[in-house]
């Protein structure tokens, strides 16, 4: 069966949409005993599997929300 195409979308446009959102950056964290249990609690609480996910929606919600409030002003 083939797949159907979509009208009007670039597969050139797509594959370089995805090439740019490809995470090849690595950053390790490390936690004391006390953050990783309540990092294990939150987890099990939440039903929570990626944890990696968690930790970049928490981080870069607190940057942009940072960024947002402290952005350059004229005066």
């Amino acid at each position: 069966m083939a797949r159907k195409k979509i009208p009007g979308v670039d597969p050139a446009y797509l594959s370089k949409q995805k090439a740019l959102l490809l995470r090849k950056n690595r950053h390790v964290l490390y936690f004391n005993d006390s953050e990783m249990a309540a990092i294990e609690e939150y987890c099990t609480r939440f039903k929570v599997h990626a944890k990696s996910a968690l930790f970049r929606e928490a981080i870069m919600s607190k940057i942009l929300s940072e960024l947002d409030e402290s952005h350059p002003t004229l005066f």
